[in-house]
């Protein structure tokens, strides 16, 4: 039996995230990068991209994050978080020499019909790699204002030693104050290079802490060593079983952590995917088996179902709808040029879950 989620009610943040910004280059009409003329700039990070579906449909988000002083990337930045209704806390540092902070630059085409879309990630000066607890008054933040969810990321969890610390320090006082923590895994062999030992001890710690884990099988093997799928099984049912194996052994090493996701992902062109969804609630399990979807652009897919899914329980909804609402919200997300969706409203996004593409007016 799933016994309701509590959320802490008198918190003025609904969901919170901490994030290394950056912007992305993607030259138009689905061109390679490598023969690209012009170039579109827009703003990007994945903890944002997940955060953006409960900002736009109202709910009070916040970021913590760090800037270049003086720079117009970090000007940039900031006026799009404004736009995306998301309150931003952290300092702005000095750039220093010409060499000296910068925000990273993702280089991504989006791909064309058979050829598969290359992400290409510049991070050398990365400001979001000094991130440290010390950069916010954290006391305040969970214990006096409070929030409800907290949302973190591998990514910034693996950027660099003093961003693992932070992102600890962080569960830490969301746990204490009684912040549920949701915990995307994100591994990328690159940050983990070298650094195996160290990174899979916080990201135990973090693991052990978290109400909500979300991951794919590599996620869960290479952060956690949690068992994966087994071998075979090419038949979509056989997939879907292997995967909620994986998800009862991280159920035994993880005990305490009440939601357990993956998205499952089959791509026929780049325009065209199969597109579903795992959640185990305690002991209750919730399939999307996968659709067919029209793909614009896939970066920001995953993302939006976590933002979906995480409004869903925001909204006190019941488990069921939090994931039709991720998947929804990340075919949402797959139809437009930013990495992250911007739901009108949850009719919108209703409206895609039950297959409705009429014209509204």
């Amino acid at each position: 039996m799933t016994q309701p989620i509590s959320l802490r009610s008198d918190a003025k943040t609904a969901l919170l995230t901490a994030t290394s910004m950056g912007v992305r280059l993607t030259p138009p009409n689905g061109q390679p990068f490598h023969t690209a003329t012009t170039l579109n700039l827009q703003v990007t990070s994945a903890e944002t991209n997940v955060v953006s579906v409960s900002s736009y449909l109202g709910l009070p988000v916040k970021v913590l994050s760090k800037f270049v002083e003086g720079s117009p990337i970090s000007r940039l930045i900031q006026d799009n978080l404004a736009s995306r209704h998301i309150s931003v806390e952290g300092p702005s540092i000095p750039q220093g020499d010409p060499w000296g902070y910068r925000h990273q630059f993702n280089l991504a085409d989006s791909g064309s019909g058979s050829r598969g879309p290359r992400v290409h990630n510049d991070r050398a000066g990365e400001v979001g790699r000094t991130l440290k607890a010390e950069d916010f008054d954290l006391d305040r933040i969970f214990a006096t204002e409070g929030v409800q969810i907290v949302h973190l990321s591998g990514l910034i969890a693996a950027l660099s030693p003093e961003t693992g610390t932070f992102c600890l320090e962080i569960a830490r006082a969301a746990k204490k104050n009684g912040a549920l923590i949701s915990f995307d895994l994100n591994h990328r062999a690159s940050f983990w290079k070298g650094r195996q030992e160290e990174l899979s001890a916080i990201f135990h710690e973090i693991a052990s802490n978290t109400d909500i884990l979300i991951g794919n099988e590599e996620d869960f093997q290479l952060c956690l060593g949690v068992e994966g799928p087994e071998a075979g099984g090419e038949g979509l049912t056989e997939k879907i079983d292997n995967f909620k194996g994986m998800i009862r052994n991280a159920q035994k090493t993880f005990p305490n952590t009440r939601v357990f996701a993956t998205t499952l992902r089959e791509v026929i062109s780049v325009d065209t995917h199969l597109w579903g969804g795992i959640m185990a609630v305690d002991d209750q399990w919730h399939v999307v088996e996968p659709r067919e979807i029209k793909v614009l652009d896939r970066i920001g897919g995953g993302d939006g179902f976590v933002g979906g899914m995480l409004y869903g329980i925001l909204r006190g909804w019941a488990p069921e709808k939090w994931i039709q609402f991720g998947w929804a919200s990340g075919a949402l997300a797959a139809t437009l040029l930013t990495d992250y969706g911007q739901p009108a409203d949850e009719d919108q996004v209703w409206s895609i879950w039950q297959g409705n593409a009429r014209v509204k007016r």
